[in-house]
């Protein structure tokens, strides 16, 4: 049975998570939550989902971005999100660093905040330092979506969420954007909603 998703405003979201603890993430309970967390992230649909989201205040999250989310796009779309798909994983306890100066600007959402999209940047490139669920050490090297799905998950884990980055001009429901932004590119809905001056 998929997992609720906390909405805005619940104070899990608001609240840096803890750390797990090695005897923690091999027990059970873990075990059972990462592929609840699993179910859910599929059921909503979405790329990542953080344990704060379903109301645990601990450093986990599962990521994963399926070729079927992405079927119906071109070459272009794909291209200006640098999206690929991404396999199923599990990140705990995660640490990440931004590399480079290069960001990247584009529409974000999240579970926890239903129905809604902003423009947000993000680093164009990351390095994530965690383990997985059988407690072993991983390096994820990342740029483009990808390092955008991190970013978001693992603010989650620091009681961050993207509304705190995004440019406030932006914000637009889901229908609005399948109404009026879908399949135009993103220099025009910029020049639309920001004005003369995209870049803030």
């Amino acid at each position: 049975m998929p997992l609720t998703i906390v909405q805005s405003g619940e104070p899990v979201l608001r609240k840096p998570a803890r750390p797990l603890r090695p005897n923690e993430i091999r027990s059970r309970e873990i075990r059972e939550l990462i592929q609840q967390m699993k179910e859910t992230m599929y059921a909503a649909p979405g790329v990542g989902l953080a344990a704060p989201q379903v109301g645990q205040g601990i450093q986990l999250a599962v990521i994963e971005d399926r070729p079927e989310y992405t079927q119906d796009w071109t070459p272009q779309q794909l291209a200006e999100r640098e999206r690929k798909p991404v396999p199923f994983h599990v990140i705990i306890n995660p640490r990440i660093r931004l590399v480079g100066e290069e960001s990247l600007e584009y529409l974000e959402g999240c579970l926890s905040l239903a129905n809604l999209l902003a423009l947000t940047s993000r680093a164009r490139k990351v390095k994530v330092e965690c383990v997985d669920e059988n407690g072993e050490p991983k390096i994820i090297e990342a740029s483009g979506w990808y390092a955008r799905i991190l970013q978001h998950e693992i603010d989650h884990l620091a009681g961050t969420m993207y509304v705190d980055h995004m440019y406030p001009r932006t914000l637009m429901t889901v229908e609005s954007f399948t109404r009026h932004w879908k399949d135009k590119p993103l220099s025009e809905m910029k020049k639309v909603l920001l004005g003369a001056s995209p870049g803030h």
